[in-house]
């Protein structure tokens, strides 16, 4: 059984509006064993609604819609529905119930605008929304396909993120569930640090050739993080997760120095955590990341109980007031170079009074490289209770992913420490 997903609206094509609705109801279909076979964006123009209609109803058995079914003017798909399926909009007893309870929780009087959103197509069974005013719609309609039989079944929900979530989540995917039985699926994401996709990929090429035929994998590189994303599917569900976790277990035996976690690990929250548990403190000491790795580290809910704070040093003159860089070291090695963040790492670790310092210089770029150090070059710096080390990366030419990249191999190497 196919699902196609159309998102209505203007500010799609545009770029005024990030398309996350798509990528939320993909994942959560998926997880859920359907199969999601196309996305479609389109305008809120009546012609571009009703062609996307048809063609999607002949290629799926399952069309979900998301955006136009506000109160404004602009907000033309349930008008529109009722072109595609022949009927008309109705008053809806019930749904303006729900509108007036919402607007009384929320002190408000219901305006004779938002009294249009209580009229639904005649035809169709409307969803409740307990956090909106715009009902769900759903539709079955014969769509003549060769060889396919039984109605096709539209669904169109608002396209407000949370009130199409909380719609997914109560009625539409537990209706979809008990009418198609789709098979079990089980996805397991094993998280990487510090080699490439290319790389990655030959070291475990052979495990990849010999995976199950009910095992797929899939690469998902982003800056600084390889993902693999190991999907099993079957009619057993405890069988698919048993396979699935077997050939997860040989992943950890080839590349162990590589994985760093798995599904929704952080590496910001693992360090964390290893630093809780030995009751340590951790100070940074930033200059080409200007207070990323700091932004990482507090973003995590309670870090303050072993994270004390940063020094963003990012000129010169500061690396050497603050952080107290002989200005012979950073005349005859320059800022991007071992001595300068090891010296970093300790006037950090004495000035914040910490037992660990991440320090970190590098040219994030387009400007400041040279031959002899390229955009990319970072040096970073990791000092312990005992020791202090330095490790050169060459992270490439573009100054968000230098940044993104030399934070998350800070803390992966700060990570490491910890663990051994």
């Amino acid at each position: 059984m196919n699902i196609e997903i159309i998102n209505i609206g203007d500010e799609l094509l545009i770029g005024q509006v990030v398309n996350t609705n798509a990528s939320w109801m993909g994942e959560q279909l998926s997880l859920e064993g359907f199969t999601v076979n196309q996305f479609t964006i389109i305008g809120d123009t009546r012609e571009h609604i009703l062609n996307a209609l048809w063609k999607a109803g002949e290629r799926s058995e399952v069309v979900l819609i998301s955006g136009g079914i506000g109160p404004t003017k602009d907000d033309i798909t349930k008008t529109t529905l009722c072109d595609f399926f022949g009927t008309r909009l109705v008053f809806n007893e019930e749904a303006f119930n729900d509108v007036e309870e919402l607007f009384a929780r929320r002190g408000y009087q219901v305006t004779e605008l938002n009294q249009q959103q209580a009229y639904l197509p005649e035809d169709c069974i409307s969803i409740p929304n307990k956090v909106g005013t715009a009902r769900g719609m759903w539709f079955e309609k014969d769509i003549p396909v060769p060889g396919r039989s039984g109605k096709t079944i539209f669904v169109s929900m608002p396209g407000v993120p949370f009130e199409m979530q909380a719609m997914m989540k109560d009625h539409i995917i537990p209706e979809l569930k008990t009418r198609f039985h789709p098979k079990s699926i089980y996805h397991k994401t094993i998280l990487t640090q510090g080699i490439g996709e290319s790389f990655l990929a030959k070291i475990i090429e052979e495990w990849e050739n010999n995976l199950p035929a009910t095992i797929r994998l899939a690469y998902l590189p982003q800056p600084g993080i390889v993902r693999l994303r190991l999907t099993g599917t079957g009619e057993d569900e405890t069988a698919v997760r048993a396979l699935v976790d077997k050939e997860v277990e040989k992943l950890y035996v080839l590349i162990p120095e590589y994985i760093f976690g798995a599904d929704d690990d952080r590496l910001e929250v693992l360090v964390g955590k290893l630093l809780k548990e030995k009751k340590c403190t951790l100070g940074t000491a930033e200059s080409c990341t200007g207070g990323y790795i700091a932004h990482l580290l507090t973003s995590v809910s309670g870090s303050s109980a072993y994270y004390k704070g940063s020094i963003i040093a990012y000129d010169n003159e500061v690396k050497e007031q603050m952080l107290g860089i002989m200005p012979e070291t950073l005349e005859e090695f320059g800022a991007v170079s071992s001595e300068v963040v090891t010296e970093m790492a300790i006037g950090a670790q004495h000035h914040l009074n910490v037992d660990y310092v991440i320090a970190i210089s590098g040219i994030a770029g387009p400007d400041g490289g040279s031959e002899e150090k390229p955009v990319g070059t970072t040096w970073i710096a990791i000092a312990t209770p005992d020791e202090v080390f330095a490790k050169q990366f060459l992270f490439g030419d573009s100054r968000d992913r230098n940044i993104r990249r030399a934070a998350l191999q800070a803390l992966n190497m700060l990570r490491k420490n910890l663990l051994s």
